[in-house]
């Protein structure tokens, strides 16, 4: 009698149901960690425009004299290119950076993004270490006042 060579059905199932055990466990890996690259992108693009907002101040002894809106829009005529080559419009999930600026005396400004869910309405949580995706992202006058840390939810 002539030997077959090959698999038979139980093996290839127990090949596939294997290979579906491991992507079960990488995929939702693969997300946390794709959603923590554009955490950490936005807060590299904020800290990058508040670095220019500060030398401004350093020339001009007060803050850019804006009012809430995006930084891509006025901002831009205060700083670029002389203290940065281009602001930065989007942040990780691709939703325009927010601006608060002290028109009168020019004193104060905040930075933020909106996080994960995209929501361009400033949300204060509180402020301290935040663990959603969907938190915003908060830097005022020199530092963060809200910002992801540790494990983050919301996946």
């Amino acid at each position: 009698m002539r030997r077959q060579k090959g698999f038979t059905l139980i093996e290839l199932l127990i090949v596939v149901a294997i290979i579906g055990i491991i992507a079960a466990i990488a995929i939702p890996n693969l997300l946390n960690a794709i959603n923590r690259g554009r955490q950490k992108r936005t807060m590299a693009d904020i800290r990058s425009i508040a670095t220019a907002v500060e030398a401004y101040t350093v020339d001009n002894n007060f803050y850019p004299r804006l009012t809430t809106g995006v930084v891509s829009g006025d901002l831009r005529h205060y700083l670029e290119p002389t203290y940065i080559r281009r602001i930065p419009p989007n942040d990780g999930w691709n939703t325009p950076i927010g601006w608060i600026g002290d028109t009168a005396a020019g004193n104060s400004y905040t930075i933020w993004s909106g996080g994960r869910d995209r929501n361009t309405a400033f949300a204060w949580q509180g402020g301290g270490p935040r663990t959603d995706f969907n938190d915003d992202i908060v830097y005022a006058v020199g530092s963060f006042v809200q910002w992801p840390e540790g494990v983050q939810t919301g996946t």
